[in-house]
C-alpha cells in the first residue's frame, strides 16, 4: 500500500516536470477553459420568446394551465440570475435581449427554468448566451411567472441534474447585460424575468436598522419595501433567508437597485430579487422622507376631552362622511370607509377601514383630516387613538398634522404636513388580530390652529395593498387657560 502511494506521488511529479519543462519563458498563466462549442441549430428550428409565450396562451385559452412542447425546437436567451450570493436556488432566470437602451430590443420576455440542480452560476455566468432545446419541456406558470421545466398538463417541475446542461446549453458569447430603466409605474408583465434599473429609490424609514433577511420573523424570505423617491410608489424586495447577505443592514440613502422583477412565492405581489447586495447602490445621502415632529414625552393622556371620535354613526363599506371631517382621495378611488366586524379580526364596534387591496387602482392614498384644533385654549393637550390591520403588506399609515392648511381638498398636497413620530401605528410584523394603542402623542410644545391626518399609502400594487383600521382618536388636554 505504501509503494502505491509513493509511486503515485512520483508520476505526479513527472508529469508536472513535463509541464513545467514545457512551459516558456515566465508564462505560468492558467489556460482558460474551453466552453461548449457554438450550438449548430437550424435558423428554421429556432423560435422567439413571443412565440413560446404564445403557444402558453393559447394553453390558456383552451383550458389548461401549461403546454408541452412536441416539436424539435430551440430558444436563444441571456442569462440574467445569478445563484452566487444563494438568493435565487435551483432556478436559472433568461431574457431574449440584452440591451434596453435599444429601441429595437425592447420590449424583451423572460423565463424561468427550473433545474435540480444548485451552484448554476459554475456553469452559467450572467450575459452567457445559451441555447435551450425545447422539445419535451413544459411551459407553465410557477410562482406567477413563466417558467420552463420538466412536466405535464397541470405543473411545471424541474429538469433533472443528469439532462440539464444537454438542454440548457451555453455558448461562448459572454454579451453585457443593459437593465432596463423604468420606473415602477410603467412595469408590466411582460418585464417579468427580466433585469431592471429602478433610479432615485429608497429602502422605506419603517425598514431601516434591520437585516435584508435575518430577523426572528424572516422565515424563508425577508421583505424589505422599497420606495420610488419620484412617486412614492413601493415595491418589496425578497431575500432568501440562505443568501450570503441575509444578516447584512439595509443601505441607508437613496440611488439605484438593480434585479429581476418576479412575482413573490404565493403569486401575491410583485417583487425584486438581487443577484447579490451591491445590486443596491445607494450613493446619496439624501432621503425623501417627511418632515418629523416630537414633543417631549409624557406618559398618560389629559382628563378633559377635546375632540373624540369612534365612528359609531358610520355605515358599513359607505365613505366616512362627519361633520368637520374631510374625507380626501388622493389617489385612486377608494376612501376611508366605516366598518364593523365580529370575526377573528374585529372591529371595535363601527371603526374606520381603509381597504384598496383588488380596488384595480394603479394605487390608492386617502387622508381622513381631523376638525380645526385649537391649541391656544387649553393646556397639556395630548393625541391617542387605536390601530389594527389585515395584513398591511406593502401598505403603511402615517399620523401627521398641519398648521398651515387651508381646509380644502386642493389645499391637502400643498400644506406642510409633518409626522407625528411618537405615535406608534400598526406594522405589517405584527400581529393582525390586536389592536394597537397609539400612546399618548403629547402636542402641547405646538401652537396655533391645527389639523391632524391619518394618511393611507398603498404599495402600488393591486394585490399588495392592504388593510388599516382605525379607530378611538381622542384628543384630550389637562386643564384650561
Amino acid at each position: 500500500m505504501t509503494l502505491k502511494t509513493h509511486t503515485g506521488i512520483k508520476g505526479i511529479l513527472v508529469l508536472w516536470l513535463t509541464f513545467w519543462a514545457c512551459v516558456e519563458d515566465d508564462d505560468f498563466s492558467i489556460p482558460t477553459p474551453v466552453l461548449n462549442a457554438e450550438v449548430e441549430v437550424p435558423t428554421e428550428q429556432i423560435i422567439t420568446f413571443k412565440a413560446v409565450k404564445g403557444l402558453y396562451m393559447q394553453a390558456i385559452e383552451g383550458g389548461r394551465s401549461t403546454v408541452v412542447i412536441q416539436n424539435d425546437v430551440y430558444m436563444e436567451g441571456y442569462v440574467v440570475s445569478s445563484d452566487k450570493a444563494g438568493n435565487f436556488f435551483e432556478t436559472l432566470i433568461i431574457q431574449n435581449k440584452t440591451d434596453a437602451s435599444n429601441p429595437d430590443d425592447d420590449p424583451r420576455l423572460g423565463f424561468k427554468i427550473n433545474i435540480n440542480q444548485s451552484s448554476l452560476s459554475d456553469t452559467y455566468q450572467i450575459g452567457q448566451k445559451v441555447t435551450v432545446k425545447l422539445k419535451g419541456l413544459t411551459i407553465g406558470e410557477s410562482s406567477g411567472v413563466l417558467t420552463i421545466g420538466r412536466g405535464d398538463a397541470v405543473n411545471v417541475g424541474q429538469i433533472q441534474a443528469s439532462e440539464y446542461r444537454d438542454i440548457v446549453k451555453r455558448t461562448n458569447t459572454i454579451a453585457t447585460i443593459s437593465p432596463k430603466q423604468v420606473a415602477l409605474e410603467d412595469l408590466t408583465e411582460a418585464d417579468e424575468n427580466t433585469l431592471i434599473q429602478l433610479e432615485h429609490m429608497q429602502v422605506h424609514r419603517f425598514e431601516l436598522g434591520t437585516t435584508f433577511a435575518g430577523e426572528a420573523f424572516d422565515q424563508f424570505d425577508g421583505l424589505r419595501v422599497l420606495e420610488s423617491c419620484d412617486s412614492g410608489i413601493q415595491m418589496a424586495v425578497k431575500t432568501s433567508t440562505f443568501s450570503d447577505f441575509k444578516s447584512v443592514v439595509v443601505p441607508q440613502g437613496s440611488g439605484s437597485v438593480i434585479g429581476i422583477y418576479s412575482r413573490d412565492f404565493r403569486d401575491d405581489f410583485s417583487v425584486l430579487i438581487l443577484n447579490n447586495s451591491a445590486a443596491i447602490n445607494f450613493n446619496s445621502d439624501d432621503r425623501c422622507d417627511p418632515l418629523e415632529h416630537s414633543c417631549e414625552h409624557v406618559l398618560s393622556s389629559g382628563t378633559e376631552t377635546l375632540l373624540f371620535e369612534d365612528f359609531e354613526t358610520q355605515r358599513n363599506n359607505k365613505v366616512i362622511a362627519i361633520e368637520g371631517w374631510t374625507n380626501y382621495i388622493e389617489k385612486g378611488r377608494q376612501g376611508w370607509e366605516g366598518w364593523s366586524s365580529t370575526g377573528t379580526n374585529a372591529s371595535l364596534g363601527r371603526s374606520a377601514r381603509f381597504q384598496s387591496a383588488s380596488s384595480g387602482d394603479v394605487n390608492n392614498v386617502g387622508w381622513l383630516i381631523t376638525p380645526e384644533i385649537d391649541l391656544e385654549a387649553q393646556d397639556g393637550e395630548t393625541l391617542s387613538f387605536r390601530t389594527s390591520s389585515s395584513r398591511a403588506d406593502s401598505s403603511y399609515m402615517e399620523v401627521f398634522f398641519a398648521d398651515d392648511w387651508d381646509g380644502s381638498h386642493t389645499g391637502v398636497p400643498e400644506a406642510t404636513w409633518r409626522i407625528l413620530s411618537d405615535a406608534y401605528v400598526v406594522k405589517d410584523t405584527d400581529a393582525f388580530v390586536p389592536w394597537f394603542p397609539s400612546g399618548p402623542v403629547n402636542l402641547s410644545c405646538l401652537s396655533g390652529i391645527i389639523h391632524i391626518a391619518f394618511k393611507y399609502t398603498g404599495g402600488g400594487q393591486d394585490s399588495f395593498d392592504g388593510v388599516y383600521e382605525l379607530d378611538d382618536i381622542h384628543i384630550s388636554y389637562t386643564s384650561q387657560k
